[in-house]
Parts: C-alpha cells; sequence; structure tokens
C-alpha cells in the first residue's frame, strides 16, 4: 500500500528437466531463454493469457508473493491478491486461477478482468454513465471492453505481442534463411515494427544461425518488411474492435466518437496502431501513456479501496 510497483518481472519459468525443479522465475529465467542445455527449459505457463501448467505457475506466483513480501516486510500477514483475467474466461479457467492464487500463499483471492483494471487504472469514468472502450494487448491477448458502469460489451482474442514476435521470427526464417530466437524477435519488434507507414522508415541490424550452413549469419531487416509482416495479426485485432463496435448499443457508440478508444498494454505501443485503428474504425484512438501500468495499478486502487464487491471484483472458489 501506498509503495506502488514493487516486482515487474516477466512470466518465465526455467526448469531442469532432469531433476524437475525449478532453477528460476521471472527476469533471471527469461535471461536463459535461448541459452541454456537441452535438460533446461524456459516454460511460460500461461498460455493465451490462462494456465498452461498449473503446477508451474503455483511456483511462479508464490516467487513473486514471497519476493513482495520481502521488500515490504517478512513478518506481514499472507496478502489479499487481485488477479487479472482476460474477458471471457470459462469458469474452469477462473477456478484454475483462484486456485494456484491461494496454494501460492494467498490468504484472499479475487479475480477482475483485465480491460476493467486497465480502464480504473488509466482514470476512465467507469462509473458514469457513458461510453468508453478500452483495447488492451498484452503479452497472450487482446480484451477489449466497452465499460459504462459495468461492461457493456466484452470481447477477447488470442493474438497479442507474443503472437506479433512468432510472426516476426517465421518471417525471418523465411525471407532469410535465418533462425533467430523470440528475445531477439522481440527486440526487432520494438525497435522497427509498426503498423502504419512511418514518416521515416527504420532499419534493425538482426544476428542469428544460418539454416542452410549452421553458421553465424547476420542481416538488415527494414520496418517496412516487418510491417507487411504483422499484418495478419493485425488484421484479427482490427476485426475484433470492429466486431465489438458492432455489438455496442447506439448511445454508447455514440459516445465513443467523443471519448474514443484507449489503447493500452505493451502491444498497444506499437508504433502507428493508433493510426491503424483509427483509419479502419473511423473512432478516435489514443494510446495511454501509462500503459504498461494501467492494470496493475488498476488491481492496487480496487485493493487499496477495499473494493472487492459489486462487479468490478469476484472471488471464484468461496
Amino acid at each position: 500500500r501506498g509503495q506502488g510497483i514493487v516486482i515487474n518481472e516477466p512470466s518465465v519459468v526455467a526448469i531442469d528437466k532432469s531433476e524437475s525443479r525449478v532453477l528460476a522465475v521471472g527476469a533471471d529465467a527469461k535471461r536463459m531463454i535461448g541459452r541454456t542445455p537441452g535438460s533446461i527449459i524456459a516454460e511460460r505457463p500461461l498460455k493465451d493469457g490462462v494456465i498452461a501448467d498449473f503446477d508451474v505457475t503455483e511456483v511462479m506466483l508464490r516467487y513473486f508473493i514471497e519476493k513482495a513480501r520481502e521488500r515490504r516486510y517478512p513478518w506481514s500477514p499472507r496478502p489479499r491478491v487481485v488477479v487479472c483475467v482476460p474477458s471471457g474466461v470459462t469458469s474452469v479457467e477462473k477456478r484454475a486461477v483462484f486456485e494456484a492464487t491461494i496454494q501460492a500463499g494467498a490468504r484472499q483471492a479475487y479475480l477482475i478482468e483485465e480491460p476493467m483494471a486497465a480502464a480504473i487504472g488509466a482514470d476512465l469514468p467507469i462509473e458514469d454513465p457513458t461510453g468508453s472502450m478500452v483495447v488492451d494487448i498484452g503479452g497472450f491477448t487482446v480484451n477489449i471492453n466497452g465499460p459504462s458502469d459495468g461492461i457493456v460489451v466484452s470481447q477477447s482474442i488470442r493474438t497479442a505481442g507474443d503472437e506479433f514476435d512468432q510472426t516476426i521470427l517465421q518471417h525471418v526464417r523465411d525471407a532469410y534463411n535465418l533462425s533467430i530466437g523470440e528475445r531477439t524477435a522481440e527486440d526487432i519488434k520494438i525497435k522497427v515494427g509498426s503498423a502504419a507507414p512511418l514518416a521515416e522508415e527504420l532499419d534493425v541490424e538482426v544476428n542469428g544461425r544460418d539454416v542452410m550452413s549452421g553458421l553465424p549469419k547476420t542481416v538488415r531487416i527494414e520496418s517496412e518488411e516487418i510491417r507487411r509482416a504483422l499484418d495478419r495479426p493485425l488484421d484479427e485485432v482490427t476485426k475484433a474492435v470492429k466486431d465489438a463496435l458492432d455489438v455496442t448499443p447506439p448511445d454508447l457508440a455514440s459516445d465513443l466518437m467523443y471519448y474514443g478508444i484507449l489503447l493500452t498494454g505493451g502491444g498497444g505501443l506499437l508504433r502507428g496502431l493508433d493510426q491503424r485503428l483509427r483509419e479502419e474504425t473511423g473512432v478516435p484512438v489514443n494510446v495511454s501513456p501509462t500503459a504498461l501500468e494501467n492494470v496493475v495499478n488498476g488491481c492496487a486502487r480496487v485493493l487499496e479501496a477495499n473494493a472487492l464487491s459489486g462487479g468490478f471484483v469476484q472471488s471464484t472458489g468461496q
């Protein structure tokens, strides 16, 4: 309480398969991706925004909870935890998140839909009878909510930042016979990735392994070709936004022409994405200046205000 974000680490766990034990979690584990022997794997226990490996997810959550307690005061009681889930997850998926959180050391666990947390963290007027739309593009999913005193329209697709990385990785392999890792693909996305033409196109030098010879190789890649490669996943994002607008009540849709659409999440920072959505939908689109922090800040506000009921947060499994 009052300290803001104390831990900001990726949801990655490094596992030694030969001994079935966890070697590292978070940032330490991510540094191992693509740089470990065959017996060690860097696993993402969350797949498409939901739990893919229950036991590993529990270990990861326990690590983060204990690390946060150590930075505050180690003798503190077990914490209350709010966990974000994508819009439209099933009751079984929600139950799995709840159980993993409790077993990881939480005193109480509550679930909140990710775009609602983002809306709270971005200071949108969610309690006013006006329409506003949040497009939250995380690592795994795109969540679209039209909050207006609660969620009126909700849609989620399992295409987001990780899908962008995989698309770039495959493009580099097909176009240059160059094998690169996930971290390099993400680096390319950050440095030259875009969703719309840039005033000044960019380029980046990429190192990898030649598929044919097996030797190290360097190529230079331009932003224009990465943009073409990203067309397919970006078209899926655009279609999801259009589908959400299509089922939005007329009065709320008219509000959007005034308040616009808010882009949040790491994927929302992709260059030109706001421009692309603006041109495709005709609705004003703004990128949140705190896109990477809106979701977690929204969770913090819910906890600090003790607003653990009333539609924003729902407890599961009790």
